[in-house]
């Protein structure tokens, strides 16, 4: 018998991804291995499934279809057919969406609800069959290594790699640094919290900006934002953030305080947090900077079982809080900045 068509849907309507599921199912040639409501999910579906086409809404919360099919393509060529709206704005996300690699697109029916769905189903099975046999290899590029070291880890181990944290902290000369760090790592890195010592108001810019050039998802955090792999938290101006586990799960906290170390938010709270409820998950990061914050929270994630890296003098801008974490004992290993990326994709290898 002919190997079935697998196929993940990804809907951020809980009937629409019902409607599709229900309506492609009953094709002999094609099994729907799952559905997702957002990317970040369909990130982790994709290497549990490994489907052989993808079905993607246009717009959904956080991050678009485009902005997905942009960071997925090059790092995972999958055959991709859009189910988008009749909608100017539609129409012009569905070419975005062609041009980023999609192979297709549906239109969702703006009348005539019934018999509309039963043809967008009947056109859609057709396109996925037809998308399942295209070669979509040449959107990979020289980035595809990167993606294709930390999946052969991941498809083993799922959840191994989503309960890792990577804690990252910064001052002087940190948003550079930051983003030389965040914009080499790949789409499926392993969650990040930042602390860099910067103003209220400047924080969203600065995440913003981040996520314009990185493949990682950026965003200014907000109590109760999940750590996920893919994406980056920034700590807000004026807030400190702290990480808390949630059964299987790592969440943040900001909250309004006092300085610490002079700093709010201060890398000293969000280490100390990471160390007690994220343990020997943590991979803990200290850039360049001016002070002592820090130094203490990340001693305490040394001895409960974190792996400690600080910047090394040479390409720091200030190398007051790398320094002194490196004399309290907290660091085990001193890189250059552009050896550091290098080593969070090795040790979360191992």
């Amino acid at each position: 018998m002919k190997q079935k068509i697998k196929v993940l849907v990804v809907d951020d309507s809980a009937l629409i991804r019902k409607i599709l599921t229900e309506g492609l199912s009953k094709d002999p040639y094609i099994e729907v291995v799952g559905d997702a409501s957002d990317p970040y999910i369909a990130r982790d579906m994709i290497i549990k499934h490994r489907p052989h086409v993808l079905t993607l809404d246009v717009e959904m919360p956080r991050m678009d279809g485009v902005d997905f099919l942009r960071r997925l393509m090059p790092q995972y060529p999958l055959p991709v057919v859009m189910v988008s709206s009749l909608t100017q704005r539609g129409k012009e996300v569905t070419l975005d969406a062609l041009e980023a690699g999609a192979v297709d697109f549906v239109s969702k029916p703006t009348s005539n609800i019934v018999d509309g769905l039963n043809s967008m189903i009947t056109e859609l099975t057709t396109k996925i069959k037809l998308a399942s046999t295209a070669n979509v290899s040449h959107f990979k590029d020289r980035r595809k290594e990167s993606f294709k070291h930390i999946t052969s880890k991941i498809t083993g181990s799922l959840t191994e790699t989503e309960h890792k944290v990577i804690a990252i902290g910064a001052s002087t000369g940190g948003t550079a640094a930051i983003r030389e760090v965040v914009d080499s790592l790949p789409v499926l890195s392993p969650g990040i919290v930042i602390v860099q010592h910067m103003p209220a108001g400047f924080t969203k810019i600065f995440a913003e900006r981040l996520d314009q050039s990185a493949k990682v998802k950026v965003f200014e955090a907000q109590s109760g934002d999940k750590i996920i792999p893919g994406s980056v938290l920034v700590a807000p101006g004026g807030y400190h953030m702290t990480v808390n586990r949630v059964g299987d799960e790592y969440r943040v906290v900001c909250a309004e305080g006092e300085k610490i170390n002079g700093h709010c938010p201060s890398v000293s709270t969000l280490f100390h947090s990471v160390a007690k409820n994220v343990g020997k998950n943590a991979l803990g990061i200290m850039l360049t900077g001016m002070g002592r914050d820090g130094a203490d929270g990340m001693l305490e994630m040394r001895e409960n079982g974190a792996y400690n890296i600080a910047q090394d003098e040479e390409s720091s801008v200030i190398f007051g809080m790398p320094k002194v974490a490196i004399e309290k004992g907290a660091v085990h290993e001193v890189l250059s900045l552009s050896n550091i990326s290098k080593k969070i994709m090795n040790y979360f290898e191992r």
